[in-house]
C-alpha cells in the first residue's frame, strides 16, 4: 500500500464512491474527501478551519464541476500560493471538450483523467 495521503474533490456522492473504489484497488487508501471547491481550499490553505483538518496531500484528484468554486477556481488559487503551487493536481472530468482539456493543462494539471476512474489508468498515473 502506498503511503500518499490524497485529497480528493468530487461533490457527486455517486461518483465519490467510485473513485474511493477506484483508489482502493489501485492500492490508496489513506484518502480525504471535500465535496466542494471552497471546502478543498479551506483544506489544503488552512483558512477558515481547525488546524486539525488542513491537509498536505501527495496530490489531489480535482473534479472540475463543483459548487461554490469550481476546479478552475481552485486550480488558480492553489497556482497563485506559494505553499501549493507545486502541488501535484490531476484533474477529473467527463468533458471532452478541447478548450476545457486545454485550460486544465495551462493551470498545471499533470493529467485529465476520463470519470469514472479507472484502477489501472489511476496506477499509472499515480506512481
Amino acid at each position: 500500500m502506498q503511503e500518499a495521503e490524497i485529497l480528493l474533490v468530487e461533490d457527486n456522492s455517486n461518483c465519490e464512491e467510485l473513485a474511493l473504489r477506484a483508489l482502493k484497488k489501485a492500492g490508496y487508501d489513506k484518502v480525504v474527501v471535500a465535496r466542494d471547491g471552497a471546502e478543498a481550499l479551506g483544506m489544503l490553505l488552512g483558512e477558515g478551519i481547525d488546524r486539525d483538518e488542513h491537509h498536505e496531500p501527495n496530490f489531489v484528484l480535482l473534479d472540475m464541476k463543483l459548487p461554490k468554486i469550481d476546479g478552475v477556481g481552485v486550480l488558480q488559487r492553489l497556482r497563485s500560493d506559494e505553499r501549493t503551487r507545486g502541488l501535484k493536481v490531476f484533474a477529473l472530468s467527463s468533458s471532452e471538450d478541447p478548450k476545457d482539456l486545454e485550460q486544465c493543462r495551462s493551470l498545471g494539471v499533470l493529467a485529465v483523467l476520463p470519470k469514472p476512474l479507472n484502477p489501472e489508468l489511476l496506477k499509472r498515473w499515480l506512481h
